[in-house]
Parts: structure tokens; sequence; C-alpha cells
């Protein structure tokens, strides 16, 4: 699977980019997606002479755009005992996804165009998918000052954000949403009162009783989304809302979006698919920010994906060391890994019925890379080669020893799903191929 032009043949294509959904052959060469047709036969515009060819034969698999994360922690620079390029990038590969946006909470944080650079460069040498730094909103993201935004985009950023942490200064939030507005660039929020949720640890209610913990009140959530709401819709500014988690925060951004306020939000897997009860069984690996809540939040999570609310799924992949998780509730730190799951997770979600295939895929591909300005998520003539080949129908259960992320903080481990991840290309170059699984279905010409 090493040749350099690659013609997949009937493969069962689903591109929300392009409206394609179907049986179709597709050409890459030289790293680009040539040709996508019903039929290639022989070997489309291949021909004596051209790099070699290797024809693949994905009759019963699905082909998918490279997905497209527009939230991960990879812990470059700093924190590489969590997660490093290699291991993040891997574990992205083998998740479906070509195209991560990592976000600044690092150390030093992404605050300052030098430390950009330097990422820039580490990225060049040691990722195998397509990494898209965010910077941070305020100097050490610490909410005092804007950290220089313009320069921050000239050296790379795609986006804003004090991920982790909530710009609590109102004016200075406008600052950044205007200033982010010259730009170009789209400010992420992390819509968190700090002084309803400090030193909380689970969801506000009967979970955090049973547990003997301080609580973190919906609340908390829902005054920060209504704030930011204002701010957009007052300076126009591009606004994104990160893992939004609770049925009123959906509702306030879906009557903005119906006023015409530019914004967008995204949900994460573990949002949709647990609610506050899994912290009793699953117990660190389980507590995130915003927490997990009612069922009557994940229910209309799952409604804001089919009403069109919510514009992509993302991971919010957050690796901890073992050790780290391994404390004690109130100590551990927040967080799960999602990489590696993300797309199964969501897959299970249209076995049941609860979503179409044609609009989870949207969320994951041409859904987050349109939030973000990318070019990416789709597999239109000219454009570059990045795609997944998924075979749907594999039932597999999840073992997060076995994942290529250095962490284990992952919810879902010992689930059984379906759809896992055959290869994955980049550009044209195979980064990852599950068990040579595609190998008695490809010939060299």
């Amino acid at each position: 699977m090493r040749a350099s032009d690659f013609l997949f043949t009937n493969a069962l294509l689903v591109d929300p980019g392009t409206g394609t959904f179907g049986q179709r052959d597709l050409l890459v060469r030289d790293g680009r997606v040539e040709a996508v047709a019903p039929s290639l036969a022989p070997y489309g515009t291949w021909k004596a002479g051209d790099a070699p060819l290797a024809v693949c034969d994905l009759k019963g698999y699905y082909l998918f755009p490279g997905l497209v994360d527009i939230h991960t922690h990879l812990r470059v620079p700093g924190q590489e005992h969590k997660e490093t390029l290699a291991s993040g990038t891997r574990a992205a590969s083998a998740g479906g996804f070509t195209s991560v946006l990592t976000m600044p909470n690092t150390n030093p944080c992404l605050d300052r165009s030098s430390v950009i650079r330097d990422l820039q460069k580490r990225i060049a040498a040691e990722a195998l998918v397509r990494v898209y730094p965010v910077g941070a909103v305020t100097r050490g993201q610490k909410g005092r000052s804007l950290a220089p935004l313009e320069a921050l985009r000239r050296a790379g950023a795609v986006a804003f954000s004090d991920d982790g942490r909530p710009v609590m200064d109102a004016s200075l939030a406008m600052q950044a949403m205007q200033k982010a507005a010259e730009t170009g660039c789209p400010v992420i929020s992390h819509c968190e009162d700090d002084r309803l949720a400090r030193g909380g640890v689970v969801q506000a209610g009967e979970i955090a009783e049973q547990l003997g913990v301080k609580g973190i009140p919906p609340a908390a959530e829902d005054v920060m989304t209504a704030r930011d709401l204002v701010l957009a819709s007052d300076t126009g500014a591009y606004l994104h809302f990160a893992h939004v988690s609770t049925a009123k925060s959906l509702d306030m951004i879906r009557s903005a979006k119906d006023r015409g306020v530019p914004v967008t939000a995204e949900v994460t897997p573990h949002h949709l698919a647990l609610d506050a009860r899994a912290v009793l069984r699953l117990g660190s690996n389980a507590k995130v920010n915003p927490p997990l809540r009612t069922e009557h939040d994940r229910l209309a999570l799952q409604e804001g994906l089919r009403d069109g609310t919510v514009d992509a799924v993302a991971s919010d992949h957050a690796p901890h060391h073992p050790r780290e998780k391994a404390s004690p509730l109130t100590e551990a730190p927040f967080g799960v890994i999602g990489l590696e799951t993300t797309l199964p997770v969501m897959l299970s979600f249209v076995e049941q019925e609860r979503i179409g295939l044609a609009r989870a895929i949207e969320l994951l591909t041409v859904g987050p890379a349109r939030v973000m300005g990318l070019d990416a998520g789709t597999l239109e003539t000219g454009g570059q080669a990045d795609l997944v080949i998924v075979d749907l129908d594999r039932a597999f259960q999840v073992d997060a020893g076995l994942f290529l992320s250095k962490a284990r903080n992952c919810p879902f481990d010992g689930w059984s799903l379906k759809g896992r991840t055959l290869l994955t290309m980049v550009g044209g170059r195979v980064v990852y191929e599950r068990e040579e699984s595609l190998r008695g279905r490809t010939t060299r010409q």
C-alpha cells in the first residue's frame, strides 16, 4: 500500500461536502484526488509511464473524507508525559482523523508567536496528520490581558481560545472577539463561570451528593453562554462554542442562530453517549469539564445533531498520565481521550437510528472544516487526498490498553462497537493501516 498512486474501486463513498453517497471509484495521483466516478475501469487516466498504481477493491467497505477534529489536546510543548505529537497523531490516524486542531493549554501555552513557530517545526518533523495550532486568547491564559492575536495568526494559529479556562472579564472577552474578527479567525469559547464552577467535580445534584463532592451547576455554563452570545451579537465577531453540554445552552445557541448571530457549536461523543451516572461506574475516567450532565441534556444534544444546531462533533481528546487519573476523584484531572473512539461511537448512533450516516459523517468532516475555515473534510476532484476506509460491519471491543495514544483515560473501554478504521491516508500517503487488512484486495499495475 506504499505505491505513490492509488485507485480505489467499488467503494461506498460518503462525502457530504460534495453530496456524494453511493458506490464510486476514486483515483489518487500525486497526493490529490484526480477523479471520482461510478466506474474508472480499467485504470482511469492512468497510463504506462506514470507512477506505480495500487488498485484496491473496497467492495463492502466505506470510504469517507479524512475526519477533522477541531478540539484536541496534544500536550505539546511541555507535557509530553501525557502525549506527544507522534503518539497523538498516531492515535488520530487510527481513528480516521487526518486534520486536528491542538489546543493552547500547554507549557508554555501558545500565547507567543515564537512558541507557535517552534511548535510548527515540530509538527513538520513529528506529526503523521495535519495539525493546526490554536492560539491563546490571553497572555498565559490568565484572563488579564490579550495575547498578541495578530502575531499568533501570522505564526500559524487558525483560531483563539483559552480552553480549559474561561475569559471571565466581559470587557476583555469583547476585545478578543473584536480583535479576532480583524484577523479572520474565530474565538473558541470555553463557557464556564469560574465563580459558580470553582471546586466542583461532577454535575451538581444527586450524583454529587451521593459521592460527597462539590457539584458544578449547569448555570456555570449557561450564564457564560448567554454572555458570549450577547457579545457576539453586538460585535458581529465569529464565535464558536466548545463542548456544549446543557440543553439550555443549546437552546440559546439555536435561538441566536435563528436571529443570524454568527456562532457555531460543537458537542463531544462522551456528552452524547453518557450522563452523570457514568461517574459512579467509571470514577475519574468519566470526570470531564464540562461535566457529564443529565439524561435530559444528553438527549437534547442528540436532537441538536439532527436539527442542525450542532455544527461539529469534536473529541476533546484530553490525555493524562495513568498515575494522574488514578488519583482520588477530587484530585484527578478533568478529561478523557477520544481520538480512537469518536468515529465508532458516532456510528453507534447511526446503528440506533438516532442519526443518519451522511449527517454523522458531515459532523466529523466538512462540518468542522467549515467551522474553522480549513481546506479539509471533502474529496472533491483536485483536492488533497485525505481519506479513511472503514468497515462499518466489523464489531470489536474497545481495549484502551491497545490504544496508540500514550493515555488510557477512556470512558468507552470495554464497549462493543462497530466501525473499524482500516486505512487512513493524508495527502496520498498511507499513515495508518490496520493489520494489512487491504493487502489481499490490492494489486499493483
